[in-house]
């Protein structure tokens, strides 16, 4: 090889390991700007058939048709979302707003990177302003609509979406495994129950916000029969264990939540109270020592097998009057001063002789002698015959 020519030596595989250990770890990967899903007139809005006397704005369909005309008039949509290659960098980034676009998340905003909302998928960590609001900033309201569609209600955390209109086939995939492929891509799935030969299917989110993305991504999508499916909200689940494990997991969220928010400082005094309450001992830093019965009963075994091996080791002290007064000086424990602690115990030595003093058995002393009257007032003045 000539001196102009430039080689690259590649190092062997058991280097490598340590060649990037020195190199140290890799930069975070850039977030590339947001795409444009479709232009500009690219999507055709098509009018929805007619099949009723009003249209109700509420439901977004027909009224006084009939119900099977409704779903069968039903077109399948066409755009649907890509995370992969739709997500990116948007205004949103800038200037801080939480919410998600939703036309984004149905595979249709014409604006990319120039869109004011979010073009990514919700996160946990990112709470929204507004709890009253999904992730698309849309209005909850107080009740779910008769058909459980819409935007769904603020007075519930729903986490499930109702799929049906699923084409079951012999053939091929499990149905769950295909459920699964195609609602994983929106966020983490708890569980997944498939009703078989009903054509039913129901996914449950980790995270109510995934479940809200969802539900408009895959609203008249289909899986892989070319199906029109009917993504809306499930209704509560009667089973009894459910209930109560979901009642569990909003009560360790919520006291998760307040343990977040608030100030150490007021969790510590709270502490050093429980622990005045309690009996308990504190340390430097407020917390318990001792949180049991069985470590503060460990804890006086030790204690005492100490003390007798001292008793052992050393003379016994002398001992010392009941009455004593003279004592070493305390010290000051918890919220009391010394001083305070002399006062206390002065008041107690006190108490305690004068308790012992009634308590003594008192001689029967004779009866004093009766003192003349003076004054000029003898026993006559009272009616007696003698002055004596």
């Amino acid at each position: 090889m000539s001196n102009d020519e430039t080689s690259t030596e590649i190092a062997p595989a058991e280097q490598q390991p340590e060649i990037l250990a020195k190199q140290g770890p890799k930069p975070p990967k850039k977030l590339r700007p947001a795409r444009k899903q479709v232009k500009a007139g690219d999507v055709v809005k098509t009018e929805t058939v007619q099949t009723g006397k009003e249209y109700n704005i509420w439901y977004n369909k027909w009224a006084g048709g009939d119900r099977e005309d409704n779903y069968s008039n039903k077109t399948k949509s066409q755009t649907r979302c890509q995370i992969k290659l739709d997500s990116g960098l948007t205004r949103a980034n800038t200037t801080g707003n939480k919410y998600l676009c939703l036309f984004f998340a149905r595979g249709c905003c014409p604006y990319g990177w120039e869109c004011e909302y979010l073009h990514c998928l919700p996160s946990a960590v990112n709470q929204l302003p507004d709890t009253s609001k999904d992730c698309f900033a849309r209005e909850k309201f107080a009740d779910y609509r008769d058909d459980m569609g819409g935007v769904g209600s603020f007075n519930r955390q729903n986490r499930t979406l109702y799929v049906g209109r699923i084409k079951e086939t012999g053939t091929g995939p499990d149905t769950e495994e295909v459920v699964t492929r195609h609602f994983r891509e929106w966020g983490d799935i708890e569980r997944i129950r498939v009703l078989q030969y009903r054509s039913v299917a129901f996914v449950t989110y980790v995270s109510e916000l995934n479940a809200q993305f969802a539900k408009e991504s895959m609203a008249c999508q289909s899986l892989d029969n070319d199906e029109i499916l009917n993504v809306r909200w499930a209704t509560e689940d009667p089973n009894p264990t459910q209930k109560i494990a979901e009642k569990r997991r909003l009560e360790e969220l919520g006291q998760e939540a307040i343990r977040t928010r608030m100030d150490p400082r007021i969790v510590k005094a709270m502490r050093a109270v429980r622990a005045l309450e309690e009996g308990d001992v504190l340390d430097d830093e407020g917390d318990f020592m001792e949180e049991q019965n069985g470590n503060k009963r460990r804890r006086l075994e030790i204690e005492d097998g100490d003390a007798d091996e001292d008793d052992e080791a050393s003379p016994p002290p002398p001992q010392q009057s009941p009455h004593s007064f003279e004592q070493a000086p305390l010290q000051p424990q918890g919220l009391l001063s010394a001083s305070a602690l002399e006062g206390l115990k002065y008041f107690a030595e006190i108490r305690k002789k004068n308790g012992a003093a009634l308590t003594q058995p008192q001689a029967k002393a004779p009866p004093a002698p009766l003192k003349p009257l003076t004054g000029g007032l003898g026993l006559g003045d009272y009616g007696s015959d003698e002055d004596d």
